[in-house]
């Protein structure tokens, strides 16, 4: 499904240039559900936003599905098969949510179609099928809604950074369910999470330990969670890890 080979990523300072992503090899499954955690500023947005192709690497190769993407752009990536949901959703003012959905898409949709998708996200459709994505939603509700979006793409593989934030407990709980329903669906969907929650490491197939722009440890769920479960963003671990490196 998704190789990396070498990824680095470096990016200038007042301080001179500063190397993010370090060297990453790294080959994810199809049909998984994999979770990349760790301590705060280690990399884990960073990489996701290689993926999908939003910055540029600054040296090595990445391919999806045995093709080249390296120098595809997000755009490229997306017709591939390649969905993003940022950690702050995107406002669009003048833009309806139906009209987003249907962007989202690639292709037309009813109305009655853009309502099964708010309603799989917890949102009352006729409340906000007309609304603007604009300053007037919240930030639960932008999340919600963008998420409405990757599902109307049906992509191959979704990338959702630190989908929680921002969201209520009920919220939370259908986010989970979205991500298992999501895996189960006909021909199936590999989900990338980048994530410190507990419930989301719980559901995951394979879980990446990711500090100092290096992967510390990768592996199923049964082999990483014993040893990261109760720790704050996984720091205790990765201190651990890396004393052991």
């Amino acid at each position: 499904m998704l190789d990396l080979k070498n990824v680095s990523f470096r990016a200038e300072s007042e301080n001179g240039e500063i190397r993010i992503i370090n060297d990453i090899s790294l080959h994810l499954e199809p049909n998984k559900f994999i979770v990349i955690t760790g301590p705060n500023g280690g990399g884990k947005s960073t990489l996701a936003r290689l993926i999908a192709g939003i910055s540029p690497i600054s040296g090595g190769k990445i391919f999806f599905e045995g093709t080249d993407i390296t120098e595809k752009s997000i755009t490229e990536r997306a017709k591939l098969g390649i969905g993003f949901a940022f950690q702050q959703p995107v406002r669009f003012k003048g833009l309806t949510v139906f009209d987003l959905l249907r962007i989202a898409a690639g292709k037309t949709i009813s109305v009655s179609e853009a309502c099964g998708y708010l309603s799989e996200v917890g949102l009352c459709a006729k409340d906000y099928i007309k609304r603007e994505v604009n300053a007037s939603l919240s930030g639960g509700e932008l999340k919600r809604i963008e998420i409405a979006t990757i599902l109307a793409r049906d992509v191959k593989l979704a990338i959702f950074d630190e989908p929680e934030a921002g969201i209520d407990l009920w919220s939370f709980k259908n986010l989970i369910r979205i991500f298992e329903k999501m895996q189960q669906s006909e021909g199936g969907r590999s989900i990338l999470v980048i994530s410190h929650q507990e419930r989301i490491l719980n559901i995951a197939d394979e879980i990446i330990v990711l500090s100092e722009g290096s992967i510390l440890r990768q592996g199923s769920r049964e082999e990483i969670l014993p040893d990261i479960i109760g720790t704050k963003y996984a720091a205790d671990v990765c201190r651990k890890l890396s004393e052991e490196a």
